[in-house]
């Protein structure tokens, strides 16, 4: 008798455990979108890096490393030119910087909305024409994936 009260109460804990197995499982969509949502767009997980900036652990240092460097080559690439004599109340210029996923840079001059003393097309191109030649840049990643990242950076064209 007490074997059969103990067999019982194996099979309705058997049979009462089955509901543990019967949860409702999400559908991918709803993973998917839980997920996007979790996903902060706005910030990458490592910046733009050159190979001099490799060796730095913290990230914000490294980052730091980075665009003292592009700062400083942009500046180089453009004091061999005629921009500070042919400009000469141009003392710093915006330049937006475009890194792309394939680690290929585009740099597009940024100007005041009200600045008609300058031809932005003249420094266009004198800017498309010097800053070509940069070392290999490692591109931004979020997430293990290459991904593009634009940041302006103040390059200083007169140094008194």
């Amino acid at each position: 008798m007490r074997k059969i009260i103990l067999i019982l109460f194996f099979l309705s804990q058997l049979f009462s455990s089955c509901q543990y197995f019967d949860k409702q499982v999400p559908s991918e969509k709803e993973l998917l979108q839980k997920e996007l949502k979790a996903i902060n767009w706005k910030e990458v997980d490592e910046f733009p890096s050159v190979a001099g900036c490799e060796k730095i652990e913290d990230k914000t240092l490294r980052q730091q490393c980075f665009f003292e460097y592009m700062t400083q080559l942009i500046q180089q690439k453009l004091s061999v030119d005629t921009l500070s004599i042919l400009y000469p109340e141009l003392d710093t210029i915006e330049v937006k910087v475009t890194v792309c996923p394939n680690s290929r840079l585009i740099f597009e001059p940024l100007f005041p909305k009200d600045s008609v003393a300058y031809d932005t097309v003249k420094i266009d191109s004198i800017l498309k024409a010097r800053l070509v030649g940069f070392p290999k840049i490692n591109p931004a990643i979020k997430r293990g994936i290459p991904v593009k990242t634009q940041f302006i950076l103040p390059v200083i064209l007169k140094v008194e």
